[in-house]
């Protein structure tokens, strides 16, 4: 069966955690079981996969060799033997779906030979709990009925949007790497909490509990992040002397400066 149609076969290169929450997603998305094959070299890890989601597990080379679109899900320094190994198996026709920070279509395509349609993902981990937020660029190659399957599958993990290949440097730096700078925000709560005297349980209850509440605030009550800031925000009050304390230690700078690191580590891992 075509892609353009549905395709009968996909396979996953990497059975991580993120490559377990992508499998969750296809089948999430009305993708059958039997259709999805992968390569997994740890024969405990495929066991387990086939045991909870009934997909199929095969060799590299069989994989690859039939799959009509193929998930790479592996660390950016390891992409490049992957697709070297790949090169001479894998179908012209076949959609490549790159999870690989910081690598390009291009390089992606140089390396398999330049006949394969491709399309850039950047996710995040939120993705494991099905709030995903997930930016994709699509490959010259690429259909419209190609593009909208993997937005339908990605959409079973959380939210997508589509946006040129040139600014993925700039997803990854907000929410590619996002959730580790809300977490570690929490673990500075969850501290300076402890040392105001509460415990470290009762600290990271009313920090949590406190992002969960504000950020489900911010998503559901079609008001900015600058108006709902306000409308805590009593003059001369108790988060108008955090607030300046924040702006004092000039918080916009700070943010702006890692998110600046983080773009131009992508960058360099290109």
């Amino acid at each position: 069966m075509n892609i353009d149609s549905n395709p009968s076969a996909i396979g996953v290169i990497g059975a991580g955690v993120m490559g377990e929450a992508l499998l969750s997603a296809l089948i999430s998305a009305g993708v059958s079981p039997e259709s999805i094959t992968v390569s997994e070299k740890r024969a405990d890890r495929a066991a387990e996969l086939v045991d909870k989601y009934g997909i199929v597990v095969a060799p590299l080379e069989t994989n690859v060799s039939k799959a009509d679109v193929l998930l790479l899900v592996v660390k950016p320094q390891d992409i490049s033997t992957v697709l070297t190994e790949i090169k001479g198996l894998i179908k012209p026709s076949t959609l490549v779906v790159s999870f690989a920070a910081g690598k390009k279509i291009e390089f992606i395509s140089s390396l398999l030979g330049g006949s394969n349609p491709i399309i850039r993902v950047m996710p995040n981990t939120p993705t494991l709990v099905g709030e995903g937020m997930a930016a994709m660029s699509i490959g010259p190659l690429v259909t419209s009925a190609q593009s909208n399957f993997v937005l339908g599958f990605l959409s079973a993990t959380g939210r997508v949007v589509e946006v040129d290949e040139n600014l993925q440097d700039a997803v990854t730096a907000v929410s590619g790497s996002g959730p580790a700078y809300f977490f570690n925000f929490v673990e500075a709560m969850v501290s300076a909490g402890t040392e105001l005297g509460l415990s470290n349980e009762v600290a990271t209850e009313l920090t949590i509990q406190t992002m969960v509440g504000a950020a489900k605030l911010l998503a559901t009550s079609n008001k900015s992040a600058t108006t709902l800031r306000e409308n805590v925000t009593s003059p001369n009050g108790t988060t108008a002397a955090a607030l300046a304390s924040f702006a004092e230690s000039d918080l916009a700078g700070i943010v702006k400066k890692a998110m600046t690191a983080a773009r131009d580590r992508s960058q360099e891992l290109a």
